[in-house]
């Protein structure tokens, strides 16, 4: 089984009211792999019961603040779990990290003040098209999209395949066409962001692309400012093309 930890499922706006920016882990056979890491992800993670030192990975699909806002925080916190309690992070106290601009790193370890004070290895990994991870879990594919610049590699989106299930997490993008390489000729799961697009657009590229089931997730003013007619307008569309939609929200956890 693949668990879904959505820990923030806001776009990049102001702060509101029971949402955080994005973030969302993958639990698999007792190991973490996060996702995007906004602002306030170690605190609602490790203050839910999640036990962070379990974490293998982290991706980041682009660098704009809601989506790595919260990288030196979840790095601190985990630098203090090692020296303060003599908890170990599971992989010989490393950490794989992929990354599509190789500036982010060197920034958050800047503002975390954790220069030279750091207890555990970052191993970072540059963000190109393909392959880019495997191991006993789960394989991860990165394809890059066109939110930030349609000439330079630095915002992906990403399919993850475990447990014999395909799910593809948008990232970001210009278009939602953006995705048919990774999507394919369907996907179990599309994580698909709204903060750009309109939901019914949404909706509607992901039954004609074969999408088994629809989570909504990066949320933008459309649902944000009026859920109820969000939910309203995804339940109707679910019941005519018999596909399972669902606006997710923080602290929400998926079983797949």
């Amino acid at each position: 089984m693949v668990k879904i930890h959505f820990l923030g499922t806001c776009s990049g706006t102001e702060p509101i009211a029971g949402m955080h920016h994005c973030s969302l882990v993958f639990e698999i056979g007792g190991t973490y792999y996060w996702f995007d890491a906004g602002e306030s992800c170690a605190y609602t993670a490790h203050t839910s019961g999640m036990d962070i030192m379990k974490t293998e990975a982290l991706f980041v699909s682009h660098p704009h603040i809601d989506h790595i806002g919260g990288m030196p925080n979840l790095f601190s916190c985990m630098n203090k779990l090692i020296k303060r309690y003599g908890m170990e992070l599971q992989n010989g106290n490393s950490l794989e990290i992929f990354l599509p601009d190789r500036d982010i790193l060197d920034a958050v370890i800047k503002i975390s003040t954790l220069k030279g004070r750091m207890h555990f290895t970052l191993n970072e990994h540059q963000i190109r098209d393909g392959v880019i991870f495997e191991d006993k879990n789960l394989r991860v594919t990165a394809q890059h999209n066109c939110h930030i610049s349609t000439t330079e590699l630095n915002s992906f989106s990403f399919l993850i395949e475990a447990e014999g299930k395909k799910i593809v997490f948008s990232g970001d993008v210009r278009s939602p066409y953006e995705l048919d390489p990774l999507i394919g000729a369907g996907v179990d799961v599309l994580i698909m962001e709204t903060g750009h697009h309109k939901v019914i657009d949404v909706c509607e590229y992901a039954a004609a692309r074969g999408v088994e089931k629809l989570y909504f997730n990066h949320h933008g003013r459309e649902i944000i400012d009026d859920r109820p007619a969000a939910e309203s307008l995804t339940a109707e569309f679910a019941k005519t093309y018999n596909m399972p939609i669902v606006i997710c929200h923080d602290g929400m956890i998926a079983e797949i």
